[in-house]
């Protein structure tokens, strides 16, 4: 039985998460009190269900019934119950946007001030992140590049293909993403953004992707960056890692990282492997000299 517990920030895409695990076949609860998740666990066991794949939601909606969410996990691990912790988080800007986007009251601000909410969902929820098999910011998502991170993390199919690599375009002048495990700076490679010709397209279009790709720099980091990966991916699998978010970054993200994020994750998709991709910044000002 695979056994998810999705929580995370209010407004950070709990209920989106759910909405694509039940197009995956997951029997979903929502808002669950913790005290009730062990009794659930044993009905499923030991009744009639004939449920394979459960997910159920609990953040801080429930008060302070939250607090019971960790010794009841402790319970589940002596009862020889695998599970994993799916944990939705996003920036406070993003969330406070959204929030203002929906005009609904954050479940912890009290006293109408949103970022003191946030900031005491943050707080009490870090016990649980710390837990996380598998964290997600959705800050700069859309609804698909979700569902395929989500694809890729609980799609029981690929499960023999190992840990989960994630991949993420971004322009260094915009910020480093903070979910990343590994970063690459390629601006070191030629920027296609100095070809008049070049300049309005992306890493995606075939002639950014041939300026970049077929200089002599770019090919001998594909083939360090292939070799590195292979040997570190069976290594932070056997320290029990589930999940890899690999960064590419050059100024703007519109370019370079692009079309080598491009590259590798087509390489990798070739020989099997789970994995995603963002671009973060593609589409950001792209008309600013770098």
């Amino acid at each position: 039985m695979k056994f998810v517990i999705v929580t995370g920030m209010s407004g950070a895409g709990k209920s989106l998460a759910i909405k694509h695990m039940e197009d995956m076949g997951f029997f979903c609860i929502d808002n669950l009190p913790p005290v009730l998740m062990n009794k659930f666990v044993e009905l499923c066991i030991v009744g009639k269900s004939k449920f394979n794949k459960i997910a159920l939601v609990m953040d801080v909606r429930g008060g302070n019934m939250l607090d019971d969410l960790l010794p009841c996990l402790n319970i589940l691990k002596e009862l020889g119950i695998e599970y994993e912790i799916l944990f939705l988080d996003a920036s406070d800007n993003t969330l406070i946007k959204r929030y203002k986007g929906t005009r609904r009251m954050h479940p912890l601000s009290t006293n109408g001030m949103l970022i003191d909410g946030i900031k005491e969902e943050r707080e009490r929820l870090k016990p649980i992140k710390d837990k996380a098999c598998h964290i997600i910011n959705t800050s700069s998502l859309t609804s698909k590049n979700l569902k395929d991170k989500i694809n890729a993390m609980f799609d029981s199919e690929g499960e023999e293909n190992g840990i989960i690599i994630n991949i993420i375009s971004f322009g260094f002048k915009y910020g480093l993403p903070v979910e990343c495990d590994l970063v690459f700076d390629l601006r070191f490679i030629a920027n296609p953004y100095y070809i008049e010709e070049l300049r309005p397209l992306s890493g995606k279009d075939e002639r950014v992707r041939d300026f970049v790709l077929e200089t002599g720099t770019a090919k001998q980091f594909l083939d360090k960056f292939t070799d590195m990966l292979e040997f570190l991916l069976p290594n932070y699998k056997n320290e029990g890692k589930t999940q890899v978010v690999i960064g590419f970054g050059c100024t703007g993200g519109r370019h370079r990282s692009v079309a080598v994020a491009e590259k590798i994750y087509n390489m990798l998709k070739e020989k099997g492997r789970r994995i995603v991709i963002e671009h973060r910044d593609i589409d950001k000002d792209t008309k600013t000299k770098r």
